[in-house]
Formats: structure tokens, C-alpha cells, sequence
């Protein structure tokens, strides 16, 4: 099985980070705001609005504050996935900063490109929402 693992310096403290993942509720809005209009919760199932309609089901399997790990599986979206479960878990840098690691298992492995680049995206959008909102 393939994975994706993508390793982002973000200049905010772990705390607030952490409070920015574990808000899954607010996908939308503290992590990719503009990429996802929306996010509906309904119990551990999370829909993410597209900004073109298109929907992403997602299911929450963790949040652990202890180890600032969230770990969820999309269930149904745009890519022909077999199977998909990713995490994100926040680590504490040495200057008071963070990294956020963002952990992608999946198949089929002829979606790796794709996934990789979709990661890589994403993880900028998150940098900057989360550093933007940190200055405040």
C-alpha cells in the first residue's frame, strides 16, 4: 500500500495548530478556507463542500490531544480510491514553532501522483490560514 507523507513547518505555536486540526468541524474555515466552502458534521461523518458543488465524505476515527493526532478516512470523493486513511498529528519544533505531519495510506498506487500533489497543495493553504490567523 502506498503512502504519502508530507512534513510542514508552520510558525505557530503546537497549541494553536493543534486547535486548528482538531476544530473538524471548521475544516472550512481555520485550515482551507477558499479550497472547501463548507463542512457539514453528523456525528463522525464530515462532507466537505467543494467550491465547484463536488463533496468529499470524510469519517473521523481520532482525535487524540494527547499525542495532537487526527486521524480520518475519506469515504467517498472525487478519486477512485479502494481504501484511504491519513493523519494529521502536530509536533513542537525547537524554536517555539510547529510541524505538521500529514500521513496518507491509500490505494490504488496509480493515485500516488495525484495524492502527492493534492498533499503538497493543501499543506501551503494550511501554512498560510494558520500562520495568517496566529498574527492575530
Amino acid at each position: 500500500m502506498p503512502t504519502v507523507q508530507k512534513k510542514t513547518a508552520i510558525q505557530a505555536s503546537p497549541e494553536q495548530v493543534w486547535d486548528a486540526v482538531r476544530d473538524v468541524g471548521a475544516f472550512h474555515l481555520r485550515l482551507v478556507p477558499g479550497y472547501t466552502e463548507n463542512t457539514l458534521l453528523d456525528g463522525n461523518e464530515r462532507t466537505l463542500i467543494l467550491p465547484d458543488g463536488g463533496t468529499v465524505r470524510e469519517l473521523i476515527v481520532s482525535i487524540d490531544d494527547q499525542e495532537q493526532r487526527m486521524v480520518f478516512a475519506v469515504k467517498e470523493g472525487r478519486m477512485p480510491l479502494l481504501h484511504h486513511n491519513a493523519s494529521f498529528q502536530v509536533l513542537a519544533d525547537n524554536q517555539g514553532g510547529s510541524f505538521l505531519v500529514w500521513t496518507t495510506d491509500f490505494l490504488p498506487g496509480e493515485l500516488t501522483e495525484g495524492i502527492q500533489a493534492q498533499v503538497n497543495r493543501v499543506s501551503e493553504v494550511i501554512k498560510h490560514t494558520i500562520e495568517a490567523a496566529s498574527l492575530n
